[in-house]
């Protein structure tokens, strides 16, 4: 359902989308069996003249099927959620594949600072590309960011990767995405941060192979030129 509203654009987009759908079906599915039992109790058993209200002991077997079926009913649902959602877990959160690119993520009151690689592929070099609020990446690239704060805490959210973590003072933490897609996507900052939380956007730049080129091209002449005019 969601993906109606955001489009997937990382590899693993798809798998949270399906995990959260998964989860409101399951969940809706007992939420309006429970109403349509529960109404269909008060309807039929409503108050008649001439009849005495019934008395449940609760060792009907009727009553009591109903229950234990619906408990085996959720229980299974659960395990059917749990399995899923470690599995993308895992796979999101632990499981590390090799990057083939990395960037670094800095949040602090209230910007974004992402740093990029240069023609040489490999950050903390000459030719490394700075930039506040634009993150410019390459599509069908698997990346590793190098998350940081430098204040207090930060939560880098880019939801067309559905991706959401947390960015903690004096750690860095390591994760990846894959996107998928090219064009022109939103970051946030999901964390109450300060009085300037609200104004913490950031823009990431999804580019083909040939936009990324030109768009580095063009940076790394405008750094060596300001180089040499130091």
């Amino acid at each position: 359902m969601i993906e109606r509203y955001i489009i997937e654009g990382s590899t693993y987009a798809a798998d949270i989308d399906f995990l959260i759908n998964m989860i409101a079906w399951l969940v809706g599915f007992w939420f309006f069996l429970c109403q349509g039992i529960f109404f269909y109790l008060i309807i039929s058993n409503r108050a008649k003249p001439g009849v005495n209200a019934g008395y449940v002991t609760g060792e009907e077997k009727f009553p009591k099927n109903l229950i234990s079926y619906s408990h085996w009913g959720v229980l299974l649902c659960d395990v059917f959620i749990l399995w899923f959602a470690v599995s993308t877990w895992y796979d999101i959160k632990q499981d590390l594949p090799p990057a083939q690119e990395t960037v670094r993520v800095i949040g602090q009151q209230w910007a974004w600072t992402f740093v990029h690689p240069g023609p040489d592929g490999k950050l903390d070099t000459a030719d490394d590309i700075t930039l506040v609020d634009e993150l410019h990446l390459k599509k069908d690239t698997l990346y590793h960011y190098q998350l940081e704060s430098l204040d207090v805490l930060h939560s880098f959210s880019v939801p067309v990767f559905r991706l959401k973590q947390d960015a903690i003072p004096g750690r860095t933490i390591t994760g990846w995405f894959e996107p998928t897609i090219t064009g022109e996507y939103s970051i946030q900052c999901a964390e109450i941060c300060g009085i300037g939380h609200g104004i913490m956007g950031a823009r990431v730049f999804l580019e083909t192979e040939d936009e990324h080129l030109a768009w580095m091209s063009q940076h790394t002449t405008t750094n060596l030129a300001a180089a040499t005019f130091e």
